[in-house]
């Protein structure tokens, strides 16, 4: 009964901090959509006499007006190639949350940037495929058996103009995934290899960089502790933060509030959710884990358990024509042996808690190992949400060809199909959203990541489509 009461007051303490930071990224971005706003109606004050009303700053327009200018296609031609940012679980693109930045403004260090807008909770997979498209152009196609047994439509929506159409092998990407965005571009890369899109000739060529910032190349040891069950790596537990999250979403999802859903959205349009497809009846049927992402397992946290993760990485190759490099960051240290977290102030608040709990993890004893040689204490060293195992090369359930480097400059000249991987003091979210936190770490960064994409990663000679793979 203690333990009960004690996993209650700490899941109420989990679900009050994730709260209280969403309503905080949410607030910012509000209030810079009126600032932003109420600038833009002085100005036509000053050129046009004022209007009934003229003076009331509407933050639902001002937030889908927005949203409509991210999505208006920024059409690049071919060299260089563009350096494409994919967030992470929970991200957003450009034109989401009105002006406000996953990657904390990073994306303005060079003029062929692009921030793709995918779906934050949407599995790997289809989140993937919606990249692909937003690229080339066209409609999102889910697949057809994926579709069939995910139960969702299998197309999504039209990207009338790719932001990257002349896209192929001489006209290669920069990929640079943060948390799980990079097993999206890793999947992506992958599907191109199999030439996964029909009516389009892609290999793996069409990708020339892949960079990992806190990336979930393992998956990790925190979804057991929001709720996902050890013993499979799929199901929920009945009381978690998980299932928290998944009344949230679906509730979201199934009012379909046009401006809301504009400002934020969760991505699972495809899956139909709104009052207007399946009324009253389906919202029960959601709620009960009857249908939806939730029931059919297509959505994010299942591919980032460590048996997802597995499955998945069971699945994808190392390329020998692309270059790798990764970012792992850590917030833990060693206290007489024992693994502890590194600071209090320098751990945002959200995930101070996170780390000391990860830190702490024992797998199950009547749970079977989610992988063969897998120990805790390897598992121990995380920055709030992955494990530093996890981030630094791809590893279960075969480890790919890797070089642990001190400074980016070891590394040069750059070799193709190794992951070359620095551990670097910081929490998960030290290099989003805010960039004031990280202060002249976040320069240093992103400006080693640019430059890297720009002066040392290329090749010298015409891709050629290879079947090979290093492993």
């Amino acid at each position: 009964m203690a333990r009960f009461i004690l996993s209650l007051m700490e899941l109420g303490v989990s679900a009050t901090v994730h709260l209280l930071f969403g309503f905080y990224v949410f607030s910012t971005a509000v209030a810079a959509d009126i600032s932003q706003a109420a600038a833009a109606s002085g100005c036509l004050l000053l050129r046009r006499p004022a209007a009934a009303g003229a003076g009331l700053v509407n933050v639902a327009s001002a937030g889908e007006e927005e949203e409509q200018r991210g999505a208006a296609p920024i059409v690049l031609d071919g060299s260089p190639p563009p350096i494409v940012l994919v967030h992470g679980i929970f991200g957003f693109g450009k034109g989401r949350l009105g002006g406000l930045s996953y990657f904390a403004g990073a994306e303005k260090k060079d003029d062929r940037v692009l921030v793709p807008d995918l779906g934050s909770l949407t599995s790997i997979h289809d989140r993937a495929r919606e990249l692909f498209y937003y690229l080339k152009g066209g409609q999102v196609d889910y697949g057809q058996e994926h579709s069939k047994v995910c139960g969702h439509a299998r197309f999504g929506r039209t990207y009338d103009t790719g932001h990257y159409p002349v896209w192929d092998e001489q006209n290669p990407v920069h990929f640079v995934g943060h948390s799980a965005g990079v097993q999206v571009a890793r999947v992506l890369h992958q599907m191109l290899a199999d030439k996964a899109f029909p009516g389009y000739d892609t290999s793996e060529d069409w990708v020339l960089s892949l960079t990992s910032l806190s990336g979930a190349l393992n998956g990790t040891t925190r979804t057991y502790y929001d709720g996902m069950m050890a013993e499979d790596g799929r199901s929920m537990k009945s009381i978690c933060l998980l299932q928290l999250c998944r009344i949230g979403v679906i509730v979201y999802d199934w009012l379909d509030i046009p401006w809301l859903k504009n400002y934020y959205n969760f991505g699972f349009d495809h899956f139909e959710m709104s009052w207007r497809k399946v009324g009253f009846s389906g919202l029960i049927d959601l709620l009960l884990g009857h249908t939806g992402p939730f029931a059919s397992g297509d959505w994010i946290l299942t591919d980032l358990t460590l048996q997802g993760s597995l499955k998945l990485n069971s699945t994808l190759r190392t390329f020998p024509n692309t270059f790798y490099f990764s970012y792992a960051t850590k917030r833990t240290r060693k206290l007489f042996g024992i693994t502890v977290p590194s600071s209090v102030l320098g751990i945002h608040p959200m995930l101070f808690l996170r780390v000391l709990q990860m830190c702490m993890w024992r797998h199950p004893q009547n749970a079977p190992l989610p992988y063969k040689g897998y120990r805790d204490e390897d598992w121990e060293d995380n920055d709030g949400a992955l494990n530093t195992i996890s981030m630094t090369h791809p590893r279960i359930p075969i480890e790919h060809p890797n070089r642990f480097v001190l400074d980016d400059s070891d590394c040069h000249p750059l070799q193709p199909g190794i992951w070359y991987y620095k551990v670097i003091e910081a929490d998960h979210i030290l290099f989003i959203i805010n960039r004031e936190r990280a202060g002249v770490q976040f320069d240093l960064l992103y400006d080693g990541i640019f430059q890297r994409c720009r002066k040392h990663a290329f090749r010298k000679s015409p891709p050629t489509v290879s079947n090979e793979t290093s492993q």
